[in-house]
């Protein structure tokens, strides 16, 4: 990756990039890439949004190997994105936040071979070949771009995460080589507890359902004949096929998708169709409406408790405080009177953390009164710095202090009045008592905005938690790598125009030390049936494969559409 890549990314995202170490991947995984990606530029010539094979082009993905992501980048640079790589799942915030930031997140692992038709675990063929060519789209890429920015600021449940660690759990092990049966049950359970105790959707699981039925899910066009855009149907083989039939229900693509719940461990009943891709933005700045960085208030503040978590609340002079909610009260009128947030604490302008007010100086906490002062007028200026002050606000919140300073905002309007001496009551309730320090009053009316995470990450000093478990990088036999070699040999033969002498020798030696293997056989038959050479051994080749396809379904469709794409 290079350094304007990285230099783009937030301190705080930094810690999600990987290398891809592109020196790993074996001659089997590139075998993957090639079979999936020959296969899938087939039918989604006919099938697929006219701008897929187009951006297959644009953004340097080829068919033959597996793509670098240095490589990558040089050319999606010139349509504003990049691409990093990451271990496999990252938090939905993160995700969200990398997109804001126009960077495509790929995973940098490739699924087994056993999964080449559907891998339960992000890997480059979802994340390249699925979702980098449609963002040489224009329109596709602007809505891509615009659910980052408000996705990064949806709030999350305090559920949603242990949602998300058993998914990544659940994936790690199901791609992981060395995963036992009890292994896979086991992450498979944890997962049906948690969903079952969700409780109600919060604005990320929501904001999740329409990532899931466009970004990753998605269909284009008619009802009666619908285009792929998905990611996840574009990368998939077997269910970019399936999509397309009439046993899956076609639905318009409305905010009713927002509840309508997934299942990533099976293919989908329903898909939704959207007519282009600026529908897609009409729908989701619709849902944004609904979102509490829209709409503040009681119902912001709410989904801020709920969530145990870091957020910001946006007084409407524009002052942001940032931390995690631990209570919020009401008056007579079920109006905001006060909030208060355990440490530790900033306040922010614009998104830019005001001097004096991070962290460190917040560290305990802090609350403030919201609502109107009984008399405005009354509001102190200037002169009254060094004074006693007090202030009514119609809420019965009653502020007594010697006043200290005046913050203004940018339209020069007081923001924060700083009180020494201060006492902060409420229904006889001490909010703040003058043995407590300085009291800093923020100024507003109302609660405007309330959305996840910290208004200035940076001066929050904040740092996403990686996740603890890893994907493990997988370690091979003797006979594997004898394996890899046989595999690295035909492709040798193939690219190079060498002679095709030794092909029957690699026939033998798999036939007869790796039974199991099916993708090899299948290079092996291109290989001749292309040079037109050898009839005797090409026989032998097609009863072999005719032999392996009665085994079982699963190989026979894979060999199949590996026959047909030859034929």
């Amino acid at each position: 990756m290079t350094t304007e890549v990285f230099d783009r990314i937030p301190k705080h995202l930094q810690g999600f990039i990987v290398d891809q170490h592109y020196e790993l991947y074996t001659p089997i995984d590139h075998a993957v890439w090639r079979y999936v990606m020959r296969l899938n530029k087939a039918f989604l010539s006919n099938h697929a949004h006219e701008s897929y094979i187009e951006g297959l082009g644009k953004t340097g993905i080829d068919t033959e190997r597996i793509p670098r992501i240095t490589e990558m980048n040089e050319i999606l640079r010139q349509i504003g994105w990049a691409a990093v790589c990451v271990d496999g799942f990252i938090p939905p915030g993160a995700f969200m936040e990398f997109q804001a930031y126009q960077v495509l997140v790929i995973a940098a692992d490739i699924r087994q071979s056993k999964h080449i038709d559907y891998t339960p675990a992000p890997d480059i063929l979802h994340e390249a070949a699925g979702h980098a060519p449609i963002i040489a789209d224009a329109d596709y890429a602007a809505y891509l771009q615009l659910f980052g920015d408000i996705g990064s600021k949806a709030i999350s449940s305090a559920r949603d995460y242990a949602l998300y660690e058993a998914i990544r759990h659940l994936s790690i092990v199901k791609e992981n080589r060395e995963s036992k049966r009890i292994q896979i049950l086991e992450a498979e359970k944890k997962l049906e507890e948690i969903q079952s105790t969700m409780g109600p959707m919060s604005e990320m699981a929501r904001l999740r359902n329409l990532h899931w039925w466009t970004v990753e899910y998605g269909l284009i066009g008619s009802l009666k004949n619908p285009k792929i855009y998905g990611a996840g149907l574009l990368s998939s083989i077997g269910e970019s096929i399936n999509c397309l039939k009439d046993d899956v229900k076609k639905l318009p693509y409305t905010l009713a998708a927002a509840d309508q719940v997934f299942d990533i461990t099976t293919q989908q009943p329903q898909l939704f169709v959207t007519p282009d891709f600026k529908h897609l933005t009409r729908v989701l700045d619709s849902f944004a409406y609904t979102m509490a960085f829209r709409t503040g208030g009681i119902d912001g503040l709410q989904k801020a408790l709920d969530s145990k978590a870091v957020a910001s609340m946006v007084f409407s002079s524009g002052l942001q405080v940032s931390g995690q909610l631990d209570e919020f009260l009401t008056d007579d009128r079920n109006e905001v009177a006060y909030l208060h947030c355990k440490g530790p604490v900033m306040l922010s302008e614009n998104n830019k953390m005001l001097p004096g007010h991070g962290k460190e100086f917040h560290a305990h906490g802090y609350g403030s009164p919201v609502g109107k002062i009984k008399n405005h007028s009354t509001l102190p200026d200037a002169s009254a710095i060094g004074h006693p002050v007090r202030l009514e606000y119609e809420s019965g919140v009653v502020l007594n202090g010697i006043l200290r300073k005046i913050l203004l905002n940018q339209k020069g309007r007081p923001m924060l009045l700083t009180f020494d001496d201060c006492t902060v009551t409420f229904r006889n309730r001490e909010l703040f008592k003058p043995g407590w320090g300085v009291f800093d009053l923020a100024i507003g009316e109302s609660i405007v905005s309330v959305f996840s995470g910290p208004a200035d990450p940076e001066g929050f000093q904040l740092i996403y938690d990686v996740p603890a478990e890893s994907t493990p990088k997988p370690s091979y036999t003797a006979a594997q790598f004898r394996l890899h070699q046989l595999y690295n040999q035909i492709r040798q033969i193939r690219e190079e125009s060498l002679n095709l002498k030794a092909v029957e020798n690699i026939f033998n030696e798999l036939t007869h030390d790796f039974p199991n293997d099916f993708l090899l056989v299948l290079e092996i038959y291109e290989l001749i049936i292309s040079r037109g050479a050898l009839p005797d051994f090409l026989s032998r080749v097609s009863e072999y494969i005719h032999q392996k396809q009665s085994k079982n379904a699963w190989t026979n469709r894979i060999l199949s559409d590996g026959l047909n794409l030859i034929k």
